[in-house]
């Protein structure tokens, strides 16, 4: 089994999920390369805490998007959640400040910090900065390599409580106008096109003709059972998972070491291929390399078997 099968053409954005620590950069970085070597003008995004599409592509890759070197057609970004926030406040705080103003005499600052600790608000505008690469045309392909399986599960489910969040505010508002008697709120404008927002955000991601999420594993217990978790919640959002990558699996064991490092490994590849092996998933297996997978050549020796 390999990725061959995906239908890149129609899909704009692929995920890649799972666990810290089991080559979701790796994987993810290999595959946009891949695309990007097709001719699709291809954008990754690592919104991972701790991101390491630097240390992969050996370059400065960083809060701007800029081409990687040695592939054409290939464009890379790394952003923390502090610099979501920061984007978040340049895009909505003048209009929220606006609207604010006709009701409380607050600071500027004030104002964005108290409502920017909504929740939901990081991982809506997450969502909607990669909506935005989509519908601005200027990529064919955005590829996004997701925080560990904890923060991704987290990146569902906020936006529908920010979604619900925003249905209890027009009644705070209301309340306000009779209270202030005032004939217009702007802050009921501003709700309305957030939840607008959040709806169209939502409904793209959960959308298979436009979205495919890639799930990462090893094949160990903390691998494993983080993997099915996922699986569950993602099918609680009504999302459905097709591929299942496990990765650093001992092909050909030669030493006593390796021998016992497969033993442990095959329970839980059989585990796997028996849950999700009966055509609900397609299960890739990458081997262990023997070095580290960082650099250009090292990424099109990877793309040789995750594509093959």
């Amino acid at each position: 089994m390999s990725l061959s099968d995906l239908d890149h053409t129609s899909k704009r954005v692929l995920m890649f999920g799972g666990k810290g620590g089991v080559g979701k950069t790796t994987c993810s970085a290999t595959t946009a390369l891949h695309y990007a070597s097709m001719g699709r003008r291809t954008l990754i995004i690592s919104s991972d805490l701790t991101p390491s599409l630097s240390d992969i592509f050996e370059m400065e890759v960083g809060p701007t998007e800029k081409p990687v070197k040695g592939i054409e057609n290939l464009y890379a970004l790394e952003i923390s959640p502090d610099e979501v926030m920061k984007r978040w406040k340049a895009k909505f705080g003048p209009e929220i400040y606006e609207a604010a103003s006709t009701l409380i005499d607050m600071e500027y600052d004030e104002v964005i910090d108290y409502v920017a600790i909504a929740p939901g608000i990081q991982e809506e505008f997450m969502l909607d900065y990669i909506l935005e690469r989509v519908k601005d045309g200027r990529y064919d392909l955005i590829v996004w390599d997701t925080a560990p399986a904890g923060d991704t599960l987290r990146l569902l489910d906020l936006p529908y409580k920010f979604i619900a969040h925003l249905r209890m505010a027009p009644r705070f508002y209301f309340e306000i106008r009779d209270a202030f008697k005032l004939k217009k709120v702007p802050f009921l404008e501003l709700i309305e096109s957030w939840k607008a927002l959040a709806k169209e955000v939502t409904d793209f991601m959960r959308d298979p003709a436009n979205t495919e999420f890639i799930l990462v594993t090893i094949p160990e217990a903390l691998g494993v059972y983080q993997a099915k978790r996922l699986v569950r919640e993602f099918e609680r959002y009504g999302l459905t998972i097709r591929h299942l990558i496990i990765n650093n699996v001992i092909q050909n064991p030669d030493c006593e070491f390796h021998r016992a490092r497969r033993a442990m490994q095959i329970p839980y590849i059989n585990m796997l291929a028996d849950e999700y092996g009966d055509g609900r998933m397609k299960i890739i297996q990458l081997p262990l390399f023997a070095y580290e997978m960082k650099g250009v050549e090292r990424l099109r020796e990877l793309e040789k078997v995750l594509f093959r």
